[in-house]
């Protein structure tokens, strides 16, 4: 069993995902940012930077202690190498998915989240920040849509890259961004939304918000 410290963010639903498309048996542990759960120390002593989703795996493959990983990236990297599923275990294919897990990482997450802050939860509207953050997230969407114009997956085959970058994708209203002008995302959206792995994973812990 994998215990999954979880709230219903884009970086949550990244781990939900995947543990849905494997088929692994979970426990979420709802931690509420909403109202600092996430700096409590019983969590920071799973992650010391306080922020979720973080997982405890109870039954790690080399039959050891549990094993806490933290970081979304990190906690998609170890749950692949843990199945052996949609993380390549050749070398040119892992990295192929590694480079754009960490242009996630990296870059459309923190802009993207910069980006909605500034348009929808700014107390003042700060016509410099939006322009800034808008337009840097549409060059992003640029660079996926010419990736996925020249495959169905971001890195060719399936993968946890395609679900690292869904999450932060589905909200792209909220980041101003017009979807139509990103016709390859377009229609990998439609794609990953029919999945019934993401469909779970993003379901996971949907009534939390409203507790």
């Amino acid at each position: 069993m994998i215990d999954v410290y979880y709230w219903p963010t884009p970086n949550g639903k990244k781990v939900t995902i995947m543990l849905e498309e494997c088929a692994l048996p979970y426990n979420v542990v709802p931690v509420n940012i909403q109202s600092g759960e996430q700096k409590k120390p019983g969590f920071v002593s799973i992650n010391p930077n306080g922020r979720i989703p973080a997982i405890v795996d109870r039954d790690p493959a080399d039959g050891g202690e549990p094993v806490a990983v933290f970081e979304s990236g990190a906690i998609l990297q170890y749950l692949g190498e843990k199945t052996g599923k949609f993380w390549p275990s050749d070398l040119r294919g892992r990295y192929a998915v590694n480079q754009w897990l960490m242009w996630q990482m990296a870059g459309l997450g923190p802009i993207a989240g910069q980006t909605s802050h500034f348009l929808n939860a700014a107390p003042e509207r700060i016509p410099y920040a939006v322009d800034r953050f808008v337009k840097e997230t549409a060059r992003l969407y640029g660079v996926l849509d010419a990736a996925l114009s020249r495959s169905d997956y971001v890195a060719g085959e399936y993968s946890v890259a395609d679900m690292a970058i869904y999450p932060w994708v589905v909200p792209y209203a909220r980041q101003g961004q017009d979807i139509a002008s990103f016709p390859a995302i377009k229609a990998w959206l439609e794609r990953m939304g029919g999945r019934a792995g993401v469909k779970a994973g993003m379901d996971a812990g949907k009534d939390l918000r409203k507790a």
